[in-house]
């Protein structure tokens, strides 16, 4: 299954039998079967009317709009709605069991610090020439790794965001040693992001929280209801839970871009104090993205699955501990 990435001003979609066709300013057509769409991802001003909507929804297509300056994830359009109440039931008894939630957020963050370490050791093998602070990023991962096995999941949220807070600043340290001079980057920062490195990370956390949002939406599941990740209005807490182990696919992802020269500092423009990510420099990113997701996606439905069905019988909390 394909994702449609419609990233252009004045494009319209229709819908022909089996098929939706898209329009472009040219009055260029471009056919696509509906049986070969998983989603679609629509950033610029692109026409579709509801008749369009309600069929794609039926299919079972994800529709994902993006601001245009930012990327920043403004909705999506998922179609019915899973029919077991009973797991959002379960979600809802979970978020008020606090030993729950404690090893939920514990076992997130041991999972993403883990990957972080993974990604640094593999980069090592790259870069030898930076390998002592490659090492020292490194270092500061496992014995945060280590201060997480020794609390057995007891440790109460300040601690555990703290932990995680100051692993990721490491990380990203370590990072940022390998990220070419000319991007800029001296570690995360965004809303907006200020590099071109950061601008990457964004637009990836970006789509990848969309996923996250879709797996959630199938599963039956209340993507607004997470465990590590406390309810604020307007955020899916839940699908900023579910990709927290993921991220450093994302990382992985943008260096890989920056290192093999895909992506070059020409592909960035300046607006104000953010960096925004040219056209053609979206087109690689996308490119990329699709080539390199496929685990990810497969994960997040496991994940979202798996909690889904431990909460439909209401009686899973404890054996998921």
């Amino acid at each position: 299954m394909a994702t449609l990435y419609l990233d252009r001003q004045t494009a319209a979609v229709e819908r022909e039998g089996a098929s939706i066709v898209v329009r472009d300013r040219t009055g260029r057509r471009t056919n696509l079967p509906l049986n070969l769409l998983d989603r679609i991802v629509i950033r610029g001003t692109v026409a579709l009317d509801t008749s369009v909507l309600g069929h794609l929804g039926d299919a079972g297509i994800v529709v994902s709009i993006l601001s245009g300056r930012f990327h920043r994830l403004q909705g999506s359009f998922t179609g019915p709605l899973h029919n077991d109440a009973r797991r959002r039931l379960g979600q809802a008894r979970a978020y008020d069991d606090p030993r729950w939630c404690r090893r939920w957020s514990h076992r997130l963050v041991r999972l993403k610090l883990r990957q972080q370490q993974r990604l640094l050791e593999a980069v090592v093998e790259a870069r030898p020439d930076v390998r002592l602070r490659l090492r020292k990023a490194i270092d500061t991962l496992r014995q945060a790794r280590a201060r997480l096995a020794d609390a057995q999941g007891e440790l109460a949220a300040p601690a555990l965001l703290g932990i995680e807070g100051s692993a990721a600043q490491a990380y990203f340290a370590g990072l940022a040693a390998v990220v070419p001079p000319a991007f800029g980057f001296h570690g995360r920062n965004r809303r907006p992001p200020k590099d071109p490195f950061n601008a990457l990370l964004s637009l990836g956390y970006t789509l990848l929280h969309s996923e996250a949002v879709k797996a959630i939406w199938a599963a039956g599941l209340d993507p607004y209801l997470g465990f590590y990740h406390r309810p604020e209005y307007g955020r899916e807490s839940l699908a900023a839970d579910l990709i927290e182990p993921l991220r450093p696919r994302v990382d992985r992802l943008c260096w890989e871009l920056v290192r093999t020269q895909t992506v070059t500092p020409r592909h960035f423009r300046r607006s104000g104090q953010a960096c925004l990510l040219s056209k053609s420099g979206r087109e690689h990113f996308y490119q990329g993205y699709e080539m390199s997701i496929p685990p990810a996606r497969r994960a997040l439905r496991r994940a979202a699955m798996t909690l889904a069905k431990r909460f439909a019988n209401h009686h899973g909390l404890e054996k998921s501990q």
